[in-house]
Formats: structure tokens, C-alpha cells, sequence
């Protein structure tokens, strides 16, 4: 079934963070319902739409940034009372804006994550899980990883109380008052839980949930363990998932799933007869989606999916046809109401135009005043850097409230700067000397008008570590500018795993002396991403790591006094130990170091090279011979007469030079892992090869596997 859904637009509010718009419920069939939003302003707005405006219902103070926004009520009965988090507090509003709660929670960070269900109040920040009934004090849980958010299956089905916590660590963690009943593995850092049809669906147990690499799954939480039912793969790189829903948007008596991404992208999944989710319609806005809703809300019997995006603007995706009616001569006329609009918006305008010329004038009046002082204007930033685990590459997106317009990027370690589809913007790069000042790169990024989000790729290179630093300058009178910076960790390729391959050949890395749990883990933290700042709870900690771009393992274990690393790639060995020990150093910590190396690891990290290396040289030799041959092709008249092979690369050649393109210094990077693992399997044997370097180069420039191994053996 064909869905068509038109944009409109509503109101604007303040910035708004994840899942802080909610539609209240209707009293009758066929009426239109209110909006709650909340922002960053501290002000939750609750509106209605009558003849086409957004009409308030009532707005309340401003305050400090609201973080959530939930609905409850008592159990069975209507859920239309508005609760909003904001820093350690919790308030209640009813649907007509009288305040009836402000809960303090006590916590000693804001709450980042809420859920509401009858009496109980379930809210989380950072790492701390609190459950409370009638604002006392119920059940308390420490996470392992920061908690994205929090949900609860539907106590009125299931009989009894089951908070789930979606975790950093690619965890769900369902407990048991202040216990963990279990862990669900999933395949990425989990963003957003949401009950399927609201209720958890026949049994209440049914959880969706959204990742931050733009994965969808659902699973069943029973009381023996968890079942998942369909996971969906974001095979076009779309972005992480920050809201889901559910609703009947297509009208066919079932429930359809809608998910609001990072990059703007809104989409409406119908379930098949196997109950299998399939795409039925999406739409891309400029900026993220925070909130998504479907409903009823600009006009009684058409449905809408109702979004808000980060600078706060409620528009819809309505079922409504845009009222554009054909008359003689098939010239196209508005319907008055349109017209009318029309109309409100062009004097709306003029007014705006003349306050910002008399805002100007007023500004410039002062600015020569010998008192006057200038204002930086205060704008916020929603940042992410996040690993991509498909092309072992940091995606960096920056989106800004106001249009930006020009961003600078600094990096004291060598990376790459990769294309991007989505980036409109013009990229110049400055020449870095980085044996004077340290400067790697140095690239400015010039936005094209209206440009609120920007997102980069960048590679960097594992054992060279540093911190990468964005300069954003936004479209704001006077010019000012805020900075963000970005740690490159030493293994920053790596990527945590919930189990590994445990046949493999490893080489073992042993560290003891008189050092803390704390310390080791601030060491660890310092090397590898993805884990948890804070002090794991217990004696010893266990972490599994995957290298995005070879394939190659890593297992950390430690504890007071000894640390154990074991990897198949001796490259990833070394530079722990170089890291580690020059971070004991530092703290003046003797550090007693050991280590055991296996031969056939070495081979084996060269296997799993090979299908890469030959890949990119295949490709290499291809994009050489397209200049050749299509000077052949012009030559002759055609191509007729070359080998199917070279016809071939001539039909595919746009691709394959748009391959070439998007991974510059490929070849480079996989020769550069090739030759640090020459130097480091030798390294730990005492001596020093770099000599024969060269001689390796040449092998690799005439590449065979066998070749090589043997080079690496007889060396």
C-alpha cells in the first residue's frame, strides 16, 4: 500500500533533548489532540490546533533544561498527566497546567532517562537506576555502563513490576527489584526503548528498541529470559535512532513503527503477515528528530506522525491531501483558508523584519558608546563521535541551533578526512607543519546558507593518539565561536564485543606492581573507547574488544596490582605496552612487565590482512587503466574489440573511481600495519629490522601472500 504523508509545520519551542513531546489522549473518537513539549528553556508548552493555528493551552516558567517528558496517570484510567525531568527533579502538570508535583530526587547528577506507571516513578542518571512508589524510596541499581533510558513492562498485564535499562555497553539489563534478573545482548549501543503498540503487545513483554549505529530490533522479556523476535540491519548507513512509537498510520488494523533518526530521517514500518517489519514510507528533515508521535492532531479524521526536531520545531506528516484545488485552465488556486494563511504569514514576517531593523539600529547605537559592552551570543551544540564499525571510521556530527557557518577542524595525529554523500559544505585544507606546531591537519568546512548539521568521517591511524578539535562559528552577530574536542585514542579503532573467538593464536601481554583497580582502569579508559569512565563494581573486570577495520581480537582482564592483555595481533600488544608503561611513568609506578609471543599469531594477523590488501590492489590497478582505456575508446569509435575484463572496468569505471575516492590512502594504511607488525614481531625478540624495511616494501609492491610469509619468517 502507497502512503502519502505532506509536511506542515506547527510551532517552534526552545532546542529539545530525546523523547520530550508527547500527544495527549482524546476524549472523543474523532477529536483532534493536544501537544506537550518541552524544552531546553525549562518551559513545557501544551497546545491544540484550531483552523489551521496552534492555539497554547497553557505554558509554563521558565527554568533549567528539561531533559524528559512522560505521561501517567493512574492505572487504567486515561494517562494525560505530564511529568517532565529536569536536573535532579521531577514536577507533574495536569492537562489544563496546573502543577500538582515537584518531586527532588536527591541525585547527585541530572536525570537523563524517566518512566512513569501509576504510582511508580522509575528515573535514571549516568550510571544509577532509582525506583520510587508515591515519591519513597523503592529499589536502587548500579549500572556497569552509562543508561541511555528506561522503561517498564506494563504492570496491569504482566502481573508484577519489570524495569529494563538500555545501556552504553550494548546491553538491556532487566531486573528484579534492586537485582539484575538478566542481560540482552544486542547488536549495538541501545539509544530508546519503547513498548511495541504501546502496551507491549499480546503478553505486555514485547520491547523495541533503537541503537546509536541505526539498528532496530524487537525482543520478548520473559521471566526466563529474553526472545528476540526481528532485528533490522541500517544497511544505507542511516543514523542512530533517537524515538520510536507505535501507530496505525496506514489504516490496515495494524500497528505500524515509527522511528525518528539523528540525520532527520523519519520512517514508517508496516509488519507483514509474519509480523516482519518492511519500509512503507520515509522522509528526511534538515536536523535530527528528538520526538516522534503518530496521532490526530491538525485536523479531526486525518492521522499524522507528529515530530520534533532538535531547534524545537512540532511539524507533522499528515494524511491530509494539501488543499490545492484545480480550476479552469488548470491554473492552480488556494483554498481561502490557505490564502488566509498566507496572508498571517507575510504580515508576521513584516513585523520580524522591522524588529530586526530596529534591533540593529539600537545595537549599533550602543556599540559606539564608550560604556557599551559587547554580548557573546550563547548557542547550544549537539555533538556525537561515534565509531562506525562498517568502514572502521569516526563519523563526527555537529548540529548547531542557528545555521553555521564555517567550521575548522585541528588534529595534532595524522587522519584521514573522508567523503561524505550527505555534506554539502566546501572543504579547504591549510599546510600543516607539524614538526614546529604539532598540526596534523588543519581543514576548514564553509556551509552553504541554513546549514544546522554537519556530519564528517575521519580515520585515524592505531598507536598515534591525540585529541582532534572543531571550531564552530554560527550565522550570529558579533562573530564567536565554540570549540569541542574529540580524544583519538591510541587503539582507536577498536570496538567493544560481547564474546570472542577464543581458538585463535594469541600473544599475551602480563603487567604487575603496585597500582590500584582504579588507576589500571584509568590507564585502560586512556586506551581503548567504549569504556565505561567510571570504576566497575567488584574486585576484576573483563573486556572484549574487535578491531573494526582487520577483524583482530582483544581481551583485557585486571585487577588490583595485575593486568593481563591477550590479542592475535602482536601490533595491538605492543602498543598497550608502550601506552601503559609510559602512563605508569608518569605516575611514578614501577611496573613489572611480561610477555609472550606466539609465531603462528603473526601468520595468522597476515591471513586476515590478505583479502583487504588484495582487494585495494585489484582496485588500484583498475583505476590506473580507465585514463588508457578510454582514450582507446575514443580512439577506435568503441570498445568492442577489448577483452570483456577491460570492457568491464570501463562500464563500472564512475564506480570504481568514486571507490578510490571515498578511501583515500587505503593501501597506505594496510602496507603501514604490515610494516609495524615486521618491526613488532622482531621488537620483542630484541632487534631492530628497520633496516630491512625497504626489502619489505618491495615484496609489497610485487604482493603475494607466500612471498611475504616467507619474508616475514626468514627475516
Amino acid at each position: 500500500m502507497e502512503l502519502n504523508l505532506n509536511h506542515v509545520d506547527y510551532l517552534q519551542v526552545g532546542v529539545t533533548s530525546q523523547k520530550t513531546m508527547k500527544l495527549l489522549p482524546t476524549v472523543g473518537r474523532k477529536a483532534t489532540q493536544k501537544v506537550a513539549v518541552a524544552d531546553h528553556d525549562g518551559i513545557v508548552t501544551c497546545f491544540g490546533m484550531k483552523k489551521g493555528e496552534a492555539v497554547p493551552v497553557f505554558k509554563s516558567l521558565p527554568g533549567q533544561k528539561i531533559s524528559r517528558l512522560e505521561l501517567g496517570g493512574a492505572l487504567g484510567t486515561p494517562q494525560e498527566k505530564i511529568f517532565v525531568s529536569s536536573g535532579s527533579e521531577v514536577r507533574g502538570y495536569t492537562k489544563k497546567g496546573k502543577q500538582f508535583l515537584t518531586f527532588e530526587a536527591n541525585l547527585t547528577e541530572s536525570i537523563n532517562a524517566m518512566h512513569v506507571s501509576g504510582a511508580d516513578l522509575f528515573v535514571c542518571a549516568s550510571y544509577i537506576y532509582n525506583h520510587y512508589c508515591d515519591c519513597k524510596d523503592q529499589d536502587y541499581y548500579l549500572s556497569g555502563d552509562k543508561i541511555n533510558d528506561v522503561l517498564c513492562l506494563p504492570v496491569e498485564t504482566v502481573g508484577r513490576i519489570v524495569p529494563i535499562l538500555a545501556c552504553q555497553d550494548r546491553v538491556l539489563r532487566v531486573l528484579q527489584g534492586s537485582d539484575l534478573q538478566y542481560d540482552v545482548e544486542v547488536p549495538g549501543p541501545p539509544t530508546v526503548l519503547e513498548l511495541l503498540n504501546r502496551d507491549g503487545g499480546k503478553g505486555g513483554e514485547e520491547v523495541l528498541y533503537g541503537t546509536a549505529d541505526g539498528k532496530v530490533g524487537l525482543v520478548r522479556i520473559t521471566k526466563s529470559g529474553p526472545i528476540t523476535s526481528w532485528e533490522l540491519d541500517n544497511e544505507k548507513k542511516k543514523g542512530g535512532v533517537l524515538c520510536i512509537d507505535t501507530f496505525d498510520i496506514t489504516g490496515d488494523g495494524v500497528k505500524d513503527i515509527l522511528v525518528g533518526r539523528d540525520d532527520g530521517t523519519v520512517e514508517v514500518y508496516g509488519l507483514d503477515g509474519s509480523n516482519e517489519p518492511t519500509l512503507r514510507f520515509e522522509n528526511v528533515l534538515s536536523e535530527s528528530v528528538t520526538s516522534i508521535q503518530g496521532g490526530c492532531v491538525g485536523k479531526e479524521m486525518y492521522d499524522e506522525v507528529l515530530t520534533t526536531t532538535y531547534t524545537g520545531w512540532v511539524s507533522g506528516l499528515t494524511t491530509e491531501p494539501q488543499q490545492m484545488v484545480a480550476g479552469p485552465g488548470d491554473e492552480i488556486k488556494m483554498s481561502r483558508e490557505t490564502q488566509g494563511k498566507v496572508a498571517a504569514l507575510r504580515a508576521e514576517l513584516e513585523q520580524l523584519q522591522l524588529k530586526v531593523l530596529q534591533g540593529r539600529e539600537k545595537y549599533q547605537q550602543s556599540s559606539q558608546s564608550s560604556t557599551a559592552v559587547s554580548a557573546v551570543p550563547v548557542f547550544s551544540i549537539n555533538d556525537k563521535f561515534t565509531l562506525c564499525q562498517d568502514d572502521a571510521s569516526y563519523s563526527l556530527t555537529l548540529e548547531v541551533q542557528t545555521a553555521i557557518d564555517n567550521l575548522l577542524l585541528q588534529s595534532d595525529v595524522p587522519i584521514d578526512l573522508l567523503d561524505v554523500d550527505k555534506n554539502s559544505a566546501v572543504v579547504s585544507f591549510s599546510e600543516c607543519d607539524s614538526e614546529s606546531n604539532g598540526n596534523f591537519l588543519l581543514a576548514t568546512y564553509r556551509c552553504q546558507a541554513n546549514t544546522t548539521r554537519l556530519e564528517l568521517k575521519v580515520r585515524s591511524i592505531e598507536g598515534q593518539y591525540g585529541t582532534l578539535q572543531a571550531y564552530v562559528t554560527p550565522r550570529l552577530q558579533p562573530k564567536t565561536c565554540q570549540v569541542r574536542q574529540y580524544q583519538i585514542k591510541p587503539l582507536s579503532l577498536h570496538q567493544r564485543t560481547h564474546s570472542i573467538d577464543q581458538e585463535r593464536p594469541v600473544n599475551t601481554l602480563r603487567l604487575t606492581g603496585q597500582f590500584s583497580f582504579a588507576e589500571i582502569h584509568s590507564w585502560v579508559v586512556f586506551c581503548l573507547p567504549e569504556v565505561p569512565e567510571k570504576t566497575p563494581a567488584g574486585d576484576s573486570i573483563t573486556f572484549y574488544f574487535q578491531n573494526t577495520f582487520l577483524g583482530t581480537q582483544l581481551e583485557a582482564t585486571y585487577c588490583k596490582g595485575e593486568g593481563n592483555f591477550k590479542s592475535d595481533n602482536i601490533s595491538t600488544i605492543s602498543i598497550l605496552k608502550d601506552v601503559l608503561s609510559k602512563e605508569a611513568t608518569k605516575r611514578k609506578i614501577n611496573l613489572n612487565i611480561s610477555y609472550e609471543v606466539n609465531e603462528d599469531s603473526v601468520s595468522h594477523t597476515l591471513r586476515m590482512i590478505h583479502p583487504k590488501l588484495e582487494y585495494q590492489l585489484i582496485l588500484a590497478k583498475k583505476v590506473q587503466l580507465i585514463d588508457a582505456l578510454k582514450e582507446l575508446q575514443v580512439h577506435e569509435g568503441n570498445a568492442d574489440f577489448l577483452i570483456p575484463e577491460y570492457r568491464s572496468i570501463l562500464d563500472e569505471s564512475a564506480q570504481l573511481l568514486e571507490e578510490y575516492k571515498k578511501q583515500p590512502a587505503h593501501l597506505e594504511r594496510l602496507y603501514g600495519m604490515i610494516t609495524d607488525l615486521f618491526i613488532d614481531k622482531f621488537k620483542f625478540k630484541g632487534q631492530n629490522v628497520k633496516t630491512k624495511v625497504s626489502q619489505l616494501l618491495a615484496i609489497l609492491n610485487n604482493y603475494e601472500l607466500e612471498l611475504l610469509m616467507e619474508f616475514f619468517s626468514e627475516a
